[in-house]
């Protein structure tokens, strides 16, 4: 498939820094508010070179409804304001998540995603349930330094609640420059509370593709990490890829985790270095139930064994790659990815906008379509307790003998941190209580043996700071113990 920047094909989460543009041809039509009206002159540019089926007659209403506001409405109303509101009318009639209307500046912000480099918190996200949704935070971004994960659904923005708000509008409120902040009400799966995170903006990095080797019983095993499906990231992990195996790389572990797609093409050059050419790596099936596969050119298959490392933020393009592999008999570790199988295409406006819109399914070469299913791992692997657990907002201080939710969180986490609580079922124990005030000690906080909301912090920011120095990484280390079984 071939893909310019002006029609774009999409397997990638509307993001918090995401948009899409393009350009649309327009008709004339002959009636729209009684005999002899034309269709007005703003509307020319939403109405394609329709079939007999997409005849000027059907579209008379949404003429007719333009002119009764612009005439008899008390107040004035732009234009443009009108068309977007019929254009976004139309779309959430669809009820799909992945289809939208994106204007010339959302445009802008997707340039800049598939460029690799824009300003924001660094965080994907959909429209789940009426709910603006994590997706996935972006490798070393804001948003994960912040412990966001994915699943959490964003409430509220600076205090104005997300209820009614549409996907765009939702993320226009969340966009900003960088060093702004941002205060999210989040609301986590497992958590009966809500709870506040402040996020700084910021550039978001350029990276996409991050290598290393480990020896792993005696043979050299590399890692690659792909954290998007960015314009430069075929290449960046073919350059990678190829220092690896010059290094004798003996084994490969691909590390798809928290990445939420991208574009389809990056993920069908880096298939087409593993899958041979007498099967496919892809198949797209259009709104007619027909299917192409798609085939590389590729001679020999790789002669060292490979897994793919996937997890509930694994969206999309990494679910492409994650099945294709998996089909090719080769392990996928981890958890059941997010499940997205469709695509979707930029469909030009005319003035610079353009509609996502989803066009076709994507299924594996086998023919199986995940979406909503997810891959499932050949090796189920989960990380440690504390990876999972809840910020906590203290208000007043817990103590000994309490029994709280945000007492089990507490323990789960100082436990993580090799803190023995003794129990980890929300019962302020006298174990809690020494295990308390020893992390005090050892940060510098006042020992008294409660929780109070500088300890909550501190041990909140420790368990993040952990678990992105990659200690205790269960599913990584699992795949790299079974890669030569």
């Amino acid at each position: 498939m071939n893909l310019k920047k002006s029609h774009i094909i999409i397997i990638l989460l509307t993001a918090i820094v995401l948009g899409f543009g393009g350009a649309y041809a327009g008709v004339k039509y002959a009636q729209a508010d009684g005999a002899g009206q034309e269709v007005p002159e703003a509307l020319h540019g939403m109405i394609g070179e329709g079939t007999e089926e997409d005849s000027p007659e059907t579209m008379q209403k949404v003429g007719q409804a333009f002119n009764v506001i612009k005439q008899n409405y008390v107040d004035d109303v732009e234009d443009q304001q009108l068309i977007e509101g019929a254009i976004e009318g139309m779309l959430s009639t669809l009820e799909d998540p992945h289809t939208s209307y994106m204007d010339i500046e959302m445009m802008g912000q997707f340039n800049e995603q598939i460029e690799s480099s824009f300003e924001g918190i660094g965080a994907e996200v959909s429209m789940e349930n009426e709910m603006v949704t994590i997706i996935s935070p972006i490798k070393d971004s804001p948003a994960e330094e912040s412990g966001l994960r994915p699943n959490d659904q964003v409430l509220s923005v600076d205090g104005e609640s997300l209820t009614g708000l549409n996907l765009n509008e939702a993320v226009a409120k969340i966009r900003g420059e960088k060093g702004s902040e941002v205060v999210l009400e989040i609301q986590r799966s497992g958590a009966s509370d809500s709870f506040e995170v402040t996020i700084v903006r910021d550039e978001i990095p350029v990276e996409t593709v991050y290598s290393s080797m480990e020896t792993i019983d005696g043979n050299e095993t590399g890692i690659l990490e792909i954290t998007n499906f960015s314009e430069n990231t075929g290449t960046e992990f073919e350059e990678q890829l190829e220092m690896l195996e010059n290094e004798d790389m003996e084994g490969l572990v691909i590390d798809v985790r928290g990445n939420p797609g991208g574009l389809l093409n990056i993920v069908e050059d880096i298939l087409s270095l593993f899958i041979p050419e007498d099967q496919p790596y892809l198949q797209i099936e259009d709104k007619d139930g027909e299917r192409t596969p798609f085939y590389s050119q590729l001679q020999e298959t790789k002669e060292y064994p490979i897994s793919v490392i996937i997890d509930e933020g694994s969206a999309s393009a990494s679910e492409i790659l994650a099945v294709a592999l998996q089909e090719m008999g080769y392990d996928v570790v981890g958890q059941p990815s997010f499940g997205k199988g469709t695509v979707q295409q930029a469909v030009p406006m005319g003035d610079g906008s353009s509609i996502k819109l989803t066009t076709d399914k994507w299924l594996s070469p086998d023919g199986e379509w995940i979406d909503e299913t997810g891959v499932e791992p050949t090796i189920e692997a989960s990380q440690p307790d504390y990876f999972y657990t809840n910020p906590i907002q203290v208000e007043e201080p817990l103590t000994y003998d309490q029994i709280d939710e945000d007492i089990e969180n507490i323990q789960i986490m100082l436990m993580g941190l090799n803190y023995d609580t003794g129990r980890s079922d929300g019962y302020f124990s006298e174990e809690t209580e020494t295990a308390v005030s020893e992390f005090q000690a050892d940060n510098d906080l006042e020992v008294t043996g409660e929780v109070d909301s500088d300890t909550a912090g501190t041990i909140e920011t420790n368990v993040v700071e952990k678990i992105r120095n990659g200690e205790d990484d269960l599913q990584l280390e699992k795949a790299l113990s079974e890669l030569y079984q």
